[in-house]
């Protein structure tokens, strides 16, 4: 049987003592997190190369109109409807 929370709502072990610890900031990513805010990580390599968040969106830009511009788009083909076999 799982224990439950105590009336406060806290639920953590007495062991955990946050105080002590450093370099945590409450809350930090939260304004991104409501944005929406899609988080990538980036290899090494690529990262030595863009350094922030508006270089790899230039670059990704750059890259979907260059694509844009080099595959013609493929004309839809009519669907066809599923009968099932018998």
């Amino acid at each position: 049987m799982k224990a439950k929370p105590d009336e406060q709502g806290n639920n953590l072990r007495p062991e955990y003592d946050f105080s002590a610890m450093s370099g945590g900031v409450r809350g930090k990513y939260v304004r991104q997190y409501r944005e929406g805010t899609n988080l990538v990580l980036l290899a090494p390599d690529v990262a030595e190369v863009f350094r922030d968040n508006a270089s790899v969106n230039d670059a990704l830009r750059s890259l979907i109109g260059i694509a844009r511009k080099q595959v013609p788009r493929r004309k839809s083909r009519p669907s066809q409807s599923l009968q099932p076999t018998v």
